[in-house]
């Protein structure tokens, strides 16, 4: 019965892979083969149908999970600033700002690329944006198409790595329970955490690496072929000033200071942090389709980053034991802002429902947090079963008899994750995989020998899933970019445009491997060992 509960395991891992490809919903494919796996393995008696009686407090418990309320939010911000038009304000000034120079507008879309994933954090309208604004300029001047294509789709894919990152908040999540999971195994009844937070400062370094990298690449690109990365002719009328420069890039940016200092400062759980992203994203937005009366919206900022920073300073004097006896200076102080916040939020919603712009941005946002979650329920099913059939067991056998020890379970469990993503989406990999290999891989030394660190393992599975986005043939970040490609780029441009950047990525997971202090050192830096 044991070797027909371990056929039935692999045998529904395989058929939901079989249905993903062709092209079933996932999240019904994940509850349905559960389900139907489920009944197969109690007809022939090795599935306990009490392991379902556990699924409604799984999904209790991603109702109440506060970590997972910062996902809509993530995605509101992003969506806002997509259709406020700042990204493509911000796209148009790095062009011209950068397009002079011999591989210019190959830079610029790497940088635009890096900025747009710490504030909007979504591939599609990234790689779409860029797409269409960058790639028929970038066409006219004589980019070769691989070049171009292979940028834009790697650029809008940073999203995945940079925080604040939807994926990292999803991985920090499922990280957390296989964290503490792994440490009861070991004996530890006191186990310790890793939060969101952790992995947004593990991520913040490699991510740079990884911008570097491109403009590296893109660096060579000109000097190896510069008939393949020309310079931009600029008409003096359209010459960019550093006042147009800074006023496309100093508000985002700011937003992003914000939203990413408070969590690392710990002025903000990254919840807390996702909010004050979607108001002032929604500030920004008003202030941009309307900047003829901008004064209410930029004390309505102001206020925002002073509440930010009084929190700050009132959480350091709560740190130094140093409570003052009277605060009614700064309660007042507080109050003040948070009204004015309120008024230019309010004024700021209003311009852009006038714009047609909120309904849109709130569509949208439901529809992408709607499908997280649903898939998240179909893999918690999915998950139960398999670990009823006995897969749980399969694969920690499976991986400590990997050549090679620790090192060799780690290399097995990346190039599965690097394989998968070659057909699936990089939800179904953390939803589905990471639970049923991050228990095990956590109580396995590191390469170098120290005890696994679970930022270290989820920056390695980030920049991991960062390629399924790019590699063919289900690679959504090509798919979006072939919907907005001009006709005469071809399909086999954009799938060769990517190979470079692929083998990037890679590049950047070897370094991880012997430089784990680039994703350990800041985690440690900023909230201690």
């Amino acid at each position: 019965m044991e070797g027909l509960a371990h056929s039935l395991d692999i045998m529904m891992f395989a058929a939901v892979c079989v249905l993903l490809l062709a092209g079933f919903p996932v999240a019904f494919t994940l509850a349905g083969t559960a389900l139907i796996f489920g009944a197969i393995g109690y007809a022939f008696g090795v599935f306990d149908l009490s392991f379902f009686s556990a699924f409604p407090q799984r999904i209790f418990g991603t109702m109440t999970n506060e970590v997972l309320i910062a996902v809509p939010l993530f995605v509101f911000m992003g969506v806002m600033l997509e259709r406020s038009k700042v990204a493509e304000e911000l796209l148009e000034t790095m062009g011209k700002l950068f397009g002079p120079l011999r591989g210019g507008l190959g830079i610029s879309v790497s940088l635009v690329g890096a900025l747009l994933a710490a504030s909007t954090g979504i591939v599609g309208a990234t790689v779409v944006t860029m797409g269409l604004l960058s790639l028929p300029t970038m066409l006219k001047n004589g980019y070769n198409p691989k070049i171009a294509t292979g940028s834009i789709a790697a650029a809008g894919t940073l999203g995945q790595i940079i925080p604040p990152s939807i994926v990292l908040v999803i991985l920090g999540d499922q990280l957390s329970n296989a964290y503490q999971k792994a440490q009861l195994e070991m004996g530890l009844f006191s186990p310790d955490t890793v939060s969101v937070g952790d992995l947004f400062a593990g991520a913040l370094l490699p991510g740079l690496m990884l911008v570097s990298m491109y403009i590296l690449y893109q660096i060579g690109m000109a000097i190896l072929k510069p008939e393949g990365s020309p310079a931009m002719e600029i008409a003096p009328e359209d010459v960019v000033t550093w006042n147009k420069v800074l006023n496309a890039l100093v508000p985002p940016v700011v937003l992003i200071i914000a939203v990413l200092g408070s969590i690392l400062y710990g002025i903000a759980t990254p919840t807390e942090a996702a909010a004050v992203g979607a108001v002032g994203a929604t500030l920004l937005a008003g202030f941009r389709l309307r900047s003829d009366r901008p004064w209410p919206i930029l004390l309505a900022a102001g206020a925002l980053i002073v509440v930010l920073v009084l929190t700050g300073f009132m959480d350091l004097r709560v740190q130094r034991t140093v409570i003052p006896t009277r605060d009614m200076a700064g309660i007042a102080i507080a109050a003040l802002c948070c009204v004015t916040i309120a008024v230019g939020l309010l004024i700021a919603l209003v311009r852009v429902f006038r714009k047609n712009v909120l309904v849109p941005v709130m569509r949208t946002t439901t529809q992408i947090t709607c499908m997280v979650f649903v898939i998240l329920i179909g893999a918690s099913l999915f998950s139960l079963v398999f670990r009823g059939l006995g897969g749980e067991e399969m694969v920690h056998e499976l991986l400590n008899q990997m050549p090679g020890g620790a090192a060799g379970a780690i290399i097995a469990v990346m190039l599965l994750m690097f394989v998968l993503g070659f057909f699936l989406d990089f939800l179904e990999i953390v939803f589905v995989v990471v639970p049923l290999v991050a228990p095990i891989l956590l109580t396995l030394p590191m390469p170098n020998g120290e005890p696994m660190s679970p930022v270290w393992l989820g920056i390695m599975m980030a920049v991991n899933l960062q390629t399924s986005f790019l590699t063919p043939p289900f690679g959504f970040a090509l798919f979006y970019l072939r919907g907005v490609a001009p006709p005469e780029v071809r399909t086999m441009d954009i799938y060769r445009g990517i190979i470079p950047f692929v083998f990037i990525q890679m590049l950047s997971l070897i370094v991880l491997w012997y430089f784990p202090d680039l994703a350990i050192w800041l985690p440690k830096a900023v909230y201690g060992p």
